[in-house]
């Protein structure tokens, strides 16, 4: 048997590969343990770094970009965190250290050592809800995150106008979940922090809300978009090349029409019948408009393009398997 060792942020002990993630709430491990058992089958042992101690390296994985100073031998690269996030994962110096980077970013195919891969997602398809037993009109789930410092396409920020507008004008049709929103937003400058603060202590004496449509964290997204028609399903950032995250997929999976905002050539790898595109509206009070004019039969068209969509061979491009199977024969051929 060979070893390697498998990097990922403040994680040891084989984390990565349990059943439970306590970094991840909603993205379940499925790819880290394909990934371990694909390599197994091919004769190498993946583990966290303390696991491998003492033992011959033959490579070193790294899941997005981080401290790669004292890490000897050849070494590969997943950076599928935005650069927003991950700075590192667009360094040319940086990734010139790697063997080979996996990445969805196609602005960096021209490099020599950058193979494509999307996003993964357990491509699957649940019963579809139909429309008159879907009870909440529209949701977001998400975590309540904000980015410390200004920049283009801020997708956070525009998270927040959704739930403000409906919170004032539409509070009956839409419900907030996920984690964080029963205190206020991340904040950084001195001032906002003391406001905060004092937010938060009305929070706790004063039972205050800062977000009176936050309904509570919840355990699978399922719960939620299986019972709800339609989702705000906004990545991070926008505009950035086939950043398509699982946000659009979770939705699609329980038959939930997302309101999508993010890659800007989604409609380039998702059929456009699939989704509502939220760059052709002015703002969340048009595409309200628009949401309450769809009837049941506009409905079900949606998910039937959705389902077409989810049985095709485009959708396994996004597949967890053909993520894992890029990577691991990539890596394979190099060893051999």
């Amino acid at each position: 048997m060979k070893f390697a060792n498998y990097y990922e942020q403040d994680r040891l002990e084989n984390s990565p590969f349990g059943e439970f993630d306590r970094h991840h709430k909603y993205n379940p491990t499925h790819t880290n343990r394909l990934l371990r058992s694909r390599f197994l089958n091919l004769g190498i042992e993946l583990n966290t770094p303390d696991v491998n101690k003492g033992r011959k390296i033959e490579f070193s994985l790294f899941n997005n970009a981080m401290n790669i100073r004292d890490v000897i031998g050849p070494k590969y690269l997943i950076a599928s965190e935005n650069p927003y996030i991950c700075p590192l994962n667009i360094n040319l110096g940086y990734l010139k250290c790697f063997e080979q980077i996996f990445t969805w970013n196609s602005d960096l195919l021209y490099l020599p050592n950058v193979t494509k891969i999307f996003v993964p997602n357990n491509i699957s398809i649940e019963q579809f809800t139909p429309f008159h037993e879907r009870k909440i009109f529209s949701c977001l789930i998400n975590a309540n995150k904000a980015f410390d410092r200004e920049i283009a396409g801020d997708l956070y920020a525009e998270r927040i106008r959704v739930i403000r507008w409906h919170e004032k004008e539409a509070p009956n049709h839409f419900a907030l979940f996920g984690l964080g929103w029963g205190k206020p937003g991340p904040a950084f400058s001195f001032s906002s922090k003391i406001i905060r603060r004092m937010q938060r202590l009305a929070t706790q004496l004063f039972h205050y809300k800062p977000f009176p449509s936050y309904q509570g964290s919840i355990e699978n997204k399922g719960e939620v978009y299986s019972n709800a028609k339609f989702s705000f399903c906004y990545e991070n950032v926008a505009g950035l090349p086939d950043y398509i995250t699982e946000k659009i997929f979770d939705s699609f999976f329980w038959g939930c029409v997302p309101i999508y905002w993010g890659a800007n050539s989604i409609d380039k790898h998702i059929p456009k019948g699939c989704f509502i595109d939220r760059r052709d509206f002015k703002d969340t009070s048009e595409v309200h408009r628009f949401l309450l004019s769809i009837d049941e039969k506009k409905y079900h068209a949606y998910q039937e393009n959705i389902r077409d969509f989810l049985n095709s061979s485009a959708a396994m491009k996004f597949d967890t398997n053909s993520f894992v199977d890029i990577i691991t024969k990539k890596i394979h051929a190099d060893l051999s």
